[in-house]
């Protein structure tokens, strides 16, 4: 009789054992019942898996969140749990919700630095994106100066791309990944000089290579500017380019360069006055801006004058380039326009 009932007994746990395990497999494989055009769920640093899961619980996404919380302990997924955004989509089970966080699937977005845009405004487009983490302008500005190395301006040392990032970057994050980019690419491209170049250094090709941004209105173009510029300067030529005037008026700017601009002796930038490259660059170049300072075309030209359409006019000589200003600049049409928007050529 005793055997008997020890039998029984036994039977009887190894039903609910198993009835157990059965509820813990539907807990496990329920589906969530998230919106049908899917939703994010934030994981905070040192968030616990059973905090996640009360939010999922209360958002009615999941039920019996606490023996979700259970089994994903038994298979030591709880302290696998990564921070960050994640996005759901259906279907989706507990169990697969689960190894998503463990997994550190989160969400990427992405922002774009154009190329030809000032630091400042590299910084604005940084912190217009909402979830990227802001510096104080004031420590950010000093961070960038100890990051470059330099003294006076960290102007155009960041490489314009579209750059990844997660929730819980910050501004300074993606322009260390950009000062690194710019650094790897100027020294390669440096490396790989032509010999005797008229440019004493990467920072002085890289100031060249932000004037030849600014002045290209066609991508096809970039080249052809650089070397005017480039043949400008080993003449002992004055650049004569009206985007360094422009960059150093700053805010005194107010779209209409005059001629007073170009006479004043007092801007640093003003390459109507001053011979050589202003002292730092004026913008952020892209890559095919720096290789084109490094292999700028040969076609002799050391004028160019905007067309109106965007593209230039090059010539060889002083006269020509005075037709073409007669051309272009003096009987102007009405939709006339330097050079497109920033990023118009990308």
């Amino acid at each position: 009789m005793t055997k008997r009932v020890a039998l029984a007994a036994l039977l009887l746990c190894a039903v609910a054992v198993g009835a157990s395990a059965l509820r813990l497999a539907a807990v496990w494989n329920q589906a969530l019942a998230i919106p049908a055009e899917g939703t994010i769920i934030t994981v905070a640093k040192g968030e616990s898996l059973s905090t996640v899961l009360a939010r999922a619980e209360h958002n009615e996404w999941l039920t019996q969140g606490s023996w979700v919380g259970v089994v994903a302990q038994w298979q030591g997924l709880d302290e696998q749990i990564q921070a960050g955004e994640f996005a759901l989509n259906a279907p989706l089970t507990a169990g697969e919700f689960i190894a998503k966080l463990a997994a550190g699937e989160v969400v990427r977005r992405s922002v774009t630095l154009p190329e030809g845009i000032t630091l400042a405004e590299a910084i604005e487009v940084l912190h217009r994106e909402s979830t990227l983490a802001k510096t104080p302008l004031a420590d950010l500005s000093t961070a960038l100066l100890v990051m470059t190395g330099r003294q006076d301006s960290a102007e155009g040392l960041f490489l314009p791309e579209t750059w990844s990032y997660i929730r819980g970057d910050s501004d300074l994050d993606i322009l260390r990944r950009s000062h690194h980019a710019l650094t790897e690419l100027l020294s390669s491209l440096w490396e790989r000089r032509p010999e005797g170049s008229v440019l004493a250094s990467p920072y002085a090709a890289l100031t060249l290579a932000s004037i030849v941004e600014k002045e290209t209105g066609v991508a096809d173009e970039r080249k052809q500017i650089a070397g005017v510029f480039l043949r400008r300067l080993e003449k002992g030529m004055r650049l004569q380019t009206d985007p360094t005037v422009i960059y150093g008026l700053g805010d005194d700017y107010d779209g209409d360069l005059k001629r007073r601009h170009l006479r004043d002796t007092t801007n640093p930038y003003n390459t109507y006055a001053i011979h050589g490259l202003p002292p730092t660059p004026i913008a952020l170049p892209g890559e095919a801006a720096l290789r084109a300072v490094f292999a700028p075309d040969d076609a002799g030209a050391l004028y160019f004058v905007a067309k109106g359409d965007g593209s230039h006019a090059f010539s060889a000589t002083l006269e020509e380039h005075q037709e073409n200003v007669r051309r272009y600049q003096l009987t102007r049409r009405a939709d006339y326009r330097s050079s497109p928007n920033t990023s118009a050529d990308q």
